[in-house]
């Protein structure tokens, strides 16, 4: 395989010379990352996760967090170039959307928590997706071993500088595209986005630090519900339910204004949700 393939992505051909100069200049994304943040209102998304909840079992009930991960898959769809990633100073369109997210084992403060990322399609059902999700968490909560979690708990067993070894090495083979396949597959910090529901333990969205491991551009937050005043059309002021999203984006991977534009269509998407 030609160093400038991996097995997740694909080379783009025709980039401007800015894009292409963008991981010199900003060599990592935290010299990189834009920060933005939405208000979306929560009314639409509870009332068709009631409906729907109707006709299921208590055990596997739809969320809000299932509509805004179903709503992310189709603007991944829609604007394709949101789906790359920037690494060994390269860009790179990734193959196929994968999301992570992260859970606690049980709703304690002092549980662990685990992650997860699963490959998405924009073809499948809502409530399809909802059960493979449920599949996911339901064995991650079993607490059996992933294979990351596995790799992790054997670099640990090493010493310190043996540690940073493996992952200087990762790192470098990594740049260069030659990260075994496996490694790739199991780690959820090699996703086209990592999503993480604050608002299911009490709290609001905050802006999440993005990893140098891996290849993830934008982190997302969820907060919880909560009421907000707002402007009516006539000039009036009421207060509605709502919950903030923010996001944390690598500026390297595409320009401000693409993402600005899929990032307007989620908003849309969650507040028009029969569209999911």
């Amino acid at each position: 395989m030609p160093l400038r393939e991996r097995t997740d992505g694909r080379s783009i051909p025709g980039l401007g010379n800015l894009r292409r100069m963008m991981p010199y200049l900003m060599p990592t994304r935290n010299e990189a990352f834009v920060l933005f943040a939405q208000e979306i209102a929560a009314t639409p998304t509870r009332e068709l996760a009631d409906r729907l909840n109707q006709e299921r079992s208590p055990d596997r009930p739809v969320t809000q967090f299932h509509m805004l991960l179903r709503g992310l898959t189709r603007v991944f769809a829609e604007f394709p170039r949101l789906n790359r990633f920037v690494v060994g100073g390269r860009h790179y369109d990734r193959d196929g959307i994968w999301i992570a997210f992260s859970a606690k084992m049980r709703l304690d403060a002092d549980a662990s928590v685990f992650a997860r990322k699963m490959r998405f399609s924009p073809d499948e059902t809502l409530l399809e997706m909802v059960d493979r999700i449920y599949e996911v968490l339901f064995d991650g909560r079993s607490g059996r071993e992933s294979a990351s979690d596995r790799e992790v708990h054997a670099i640990l067993r090493l010493p310190g500088f043996a540690r940073r070894l493996v992952v200087r090495i990762g790192r470098r083979l990594d740049a260069a595209g030659l990260l075994p396949q496996a490694m790739i597959d199991n780690d959820p910090l090699y996703a086209s986005a990592f999503v993480a529901n604050l608002g299911s333990v009490g709290l609001d969205a905050a802006y999440h630090h993005l990893f140098e491991h891996g290849t993830t551009p934008i982190f997302l937050t969820m907060g919880r519900v909560h009421r907000a005043p707002y402007v009516r059309d006539d000039g009036s002021v009421a207060s509605r339910e709502v919950f903030a999203v923010k996001y944390t984006f690598d500026e390297r991977t595409e320009d401000g204004f693409y993402a600005a534009r899929g990032l307007e269509r989620l908003k849309h998407l969650l507040e028009h949700p029969a569209e999911l």
